[in-house]
């Protein structure tokens, strides 16, 4: 069992930044491929980014060149860092942790993220 608690959402304008935060609550990440995944309005949750415990990653084609996923074993955390964010980037952001030996994903509560001038 793995409690995911995000961080970091906010209201930004296009072209902006911001960083979001995941934190595993008294669990071990290691054994986990974290995620973010996003949810609009009327549109489908969708992967944002994900990174292997040994620090493979993959990106949606939408944020490629534009957000950065990374994380720290050590501390349970897993990060997203935003850059040049755009108005369609808008959604609830929400923390996913993939279990590779059970096969169950965890999610977070999710943070809003808006993008509008």
């Amino acid at each position: 069992q793995v409690e995911l608690a995000e961080s970091g959402g906010g209201l930004v304008q296009p072209g902006g930044s911001l960083s979001l935060s995941c934190v595993a609550l008294g669990n071990n990440l290691s054994m986990y491929v974290m995620g973010w995944y996003r949810q609009a309005p009327g549109k489908q949750r969708e992967m944002v980014a994900r990174v292997t415990s040994g620090g493979s990653t993959g990106y949606a084609d939408s944020v490629k060149g534009r957000f950065t996923i990374s994380r720290d074993n050590a501390k349970y955390t897993v990060c997203l860092q935003m850059n040049s964010l755009k108005p369609e980037d808008t959604a609830v952001y929400y923390c996913n942790a993939y279990d590779l030996q059970t096969q169950n994903d965890y999610w977070g509560q999710g943070t809003q993220v808006t993008v509008s001038s």
